[in-house]
């Protein structure tokens, strides 16, 4: 699709339905912020995750206790109130609610609870400064349940549907919001996690979740606020930046071996890097090799985990492949975020979740003491030969890119290179994707392509050799890294003294959760345009929705590997 694009193309392409929902208690369920929900409209009996209507209901009451509690905070903001717990506290909470974070219903009713106590605190404190604010009714003032069954009864009726009488652009918007401050609570943790912090983000975090219970907004201040959250998020990614780099040094470029070696093993999955750095401190010396899965992969290009002798390779592809992979891992499993399934028979003895990751029945490292993890490794039967399975190279974050700007601009002015394609974001079990593999493999060889997260696990192993030494495949890191490609993008439209639509550059996205969703909202912040977006457009998008979106950023659909590479370098 091209400039002046037809928005009702668009809309056809990606059969969006605008449909107004009427609120029906006998519903289990209605979830849908991923991309795999099903149907392409809602998930209503069971989550395609794997979720129970149980754990989506308790997570929607959830969400409204932090917008009661977001509510507060802004008023306690005012009087100049300690926020720090609070602050925490909702970053944790929304970060549970991601899609394959949290499967484990005691969680969540803990959480809710802790909200509303959290909010009843601060309502104290604010009137201990003098203020006879009456907060309205709704989040700021309801009383959860003291039972699992009556949180669920509370969670039926302010869901998603529990709203029918509102606008769907509204909505559509408030929801697009909710799902980017998601994100936005995600990257932040991660950052905390690693001491660094910006009261800003803290502070929009509440405003957007209060600004969802604002019936006086319109769709222009809506979306006015989605401006706002990417570039709340573009700060949360420059903190985690800034906390992974500060802690673990600069990644370096690092050849990482796809094949085991002999001896016993732990695999490490998800993306925190603080708890394999954990995990590898207390298994050094007792003869076990501890290999990344999925997301971790970039964790071998860092400097400071680069120096544990037994951080040896990556086993396996992306989150969606575990159940085979894990199935045939012969040591212990260590999800630390996002991304965990349903674990299966043969290998839910031997799997344990950390962090905010939970699922009903799987041991749970408390305080990160990983004694569990390493007794079971040292039980299991691990490799037993050294495998050859080819190598991947990693560690082209920002630093190491901008090094090569002027090697790049030398190649582009001399015409080694026409063109850069960021292939990158989310990876899925759903149809279609086989589209980002084809695409990279069809790519001319004077081009280049960054990628970046589990997508790139369609292709992350293919061999594409080099331009004048710099590799035509070049893995920037997890989707935590986007602020990588960002700054990058910014450098070489300096170098090139262009804008960054201007630059040789196109980006051809995946998504699957609320983390792409943030990453979305920051690229349209920073007002780059003609992204291409697959498989599937969000459920929670409306035609008009859209249809702005379309007419202000050309934000089009995938087609083809060979359309949509002979309109970008036609």
């Amino acid at each position: 699709m091209r400039t002046g694009q037809n928005p009702e193309d668009v809309r056809d392409r990606f059969k969006l339905r605008n449909t107004k929902r009427k609120v029906q208690m006998d519903d289990q369920m209605f979830c849908y912020q991923c991309e795999q929900t099903s149907n392409g409209k809602g998930c209503e009996r069971i989550g395609v995750c794997g979720k129970t209507p149980e754990v989506a209901t308790l997570q929607d009451l959830l969400i409204y206790t932090l917008k009661g509690l977001s509510q507060v905070a802004l008023e306690a903001r005012k009087h100049g109130l300690d926020l720090n717990e609070v602050n925490r506290f909702t970053l944790e909470a929304m970060f549970s609610t991601l899609t394959n974070v949290s499967f484990d219903a005691s969680r969540f009713v803990e959480f809710i609870k802790q909200g509303a106590k959290h909010r009843n605190v601060l309502k104290e404190k604010i009137k201990a400064k003098g203020s006879n604010l009456k907060f309205p009714e709704g989040p700021a003032n309801f009383s959860p349940a003291e039972t699992e069954a009556d949180l669920i009864q509370q969670g039926l009726e302010v869901g998603v549907k529990s709203t029918p009488t509102v606008d769907p652009d509204i909505l559509s918007l408030r929801m697009t919001l909710l799902y980017g401050l998601k994100g936005v609570a995600a990257y932040a943790y991660h950052a905390l996690t690693l001491g660094e912090k910006d009261d800003a983000v803290f502070a929009f975090v509440h405003e957007g979740l209060a600004a969802t219970l604002n019936e006086s907004l319109n769709m222009a201040q809506l979306l006015g606020l989605l401006m706002q959250c990417g570039k709340i998020n573009l700060r949360a990614m420059e903190l985690l930046d800034a906390g992974h780099t500060k802690t673990y040094g600069h990644p370096t470029p690092t050849l990482v071996p796809l094949g085991p070696k002999k001896g016993k093993a732990i695999l490490v999955s998800g993306h925190d890097l603080k708890d394999l750095e954990k995990l590898l401190a207390q298994s050094e010396g007792k003869g076990i090799y501890v290999y990344t899965h999925g997301e971790m992969l970039p964790a071998h290009g860092y400097p400071t985990l680069k120096k544990f002798s037994h951080f040896y390779g990556h086993y396996g592809t992306a989150w969606q492949n575990q159940r085979r992979e894990f199935a045939e891992f012969p040591g212990a499993i260590v999800m630390t975020t996002n991304c965990i399934q349903k674990p299966q028979e043969s290998y839910e003895g031997n799997i344990f979740t950390t962090g905010l990751v939970s699922w009903p029945g799987v041991h749970h490292v408390i305080d990160k003491d990983f004694t569990p993890v390493i007794e079971k490794a040292l039980a299991m039967p691990g490799f037993p030969e050294d495998r050859q399975s080819g190598a991947v190279t990693v560690g082209f974050a920002h630093n190491t890119l901008i090094g090569l700007a002027g090697k790049i601009v030398e190649a582009v002015n001399n015409k080694r290179i026409r063109h850069f394609f960021l292939v990158g974001g989310c990876d899925g079990a759903k149809a279609g994707r086989n589209y980002y593999t084809q695409f990279v493999e069809k790519t001319p060889k004077d081009t280049v392509v960054l990628t970046l997260a589990c997508g790139k696990f369609r292709f992350f192993d293919k061999q594409l050799g080099s331009i004048d030494g710099i590799p035509r495949l070049i893995d920037i890191g997890q989707c935590n890294d986007a602020y990588s490609a960002i700054k990058t993008t910014i450098a070489l439209s300096e170098a090139f003294g262009v804008g960054v639509n201007e630059l040789p550059l196109s980006m051809i996205l995946s998504w699957y959760e609320q983390k792409a969703v943030a990453i979305l909202l920051t690229l349209l912040h920073l007002g780059i345009r003609n992204i291409r977006l697959g498989p599937s457009l969000p459920a929670f998008l409306t035609p008009n929705v859209l249809n702005t979106l379309v007419e202000k950023f050309n934000i089009m659909p995938i087609t083809t590997p060979d359309e949509d590479l002979n309109a970008i370098l036609s």
